[in-house]
């Protein structure tokens, strides 16, 4: 497993503590083109994960008929771990290329991670 990579147990770890978190990225399916393209963009993130989901709210402003009579929306979820010290960046180029106001992120700590094997 490598250090620059990935969180380690900062116990056993010889390297400067680094602050990993969790980017999280809520917006319609079809944004999802668009934000994966640019992520997919920089070779220097480590990946994310896509995955589908359903907004439950009582802004059905831009549902579709179908998701009005469901009362959900079809939403993707998109998580990326990654330094904090990365995120303000790859805030501003998500901005850059994508002109919506229906992404909605936030960021969570990540305390600790690494492979099984």
């Amino acid at each position: 497993m490598s250090t620059s990579q990935y969180p380690t147990d900062t116990a056993t770890n010889p390297y400067p503590p680094t602050e990993w978190v969790r980017l999280n990225l809520v917006f319609p399916p079809a944004l999802e083109d668009a934000i994966t393209d640019a992520l997919i963009a920089d070779p220097s993130l480590p990946g994310f994960t896509l995955l589908q989901a359903e907004g439950h709210s009582s802004d059905f402003a831009n549902a579709t008929i179908r998701e009005q009579v469901r009362g959900r929306v079809d939403k993707r979820l998109l998580w990326i771990v990654t330094e904090r010290q990365r995120v303000d960046d790859l805030l501003a180029t998500l901005r850059q290329r994508i002109n919506s106001r229906d992404v909605r992120w936030w960021l969570e700590p990540v305390l600790a991670g690494g492979r099984l094997v």
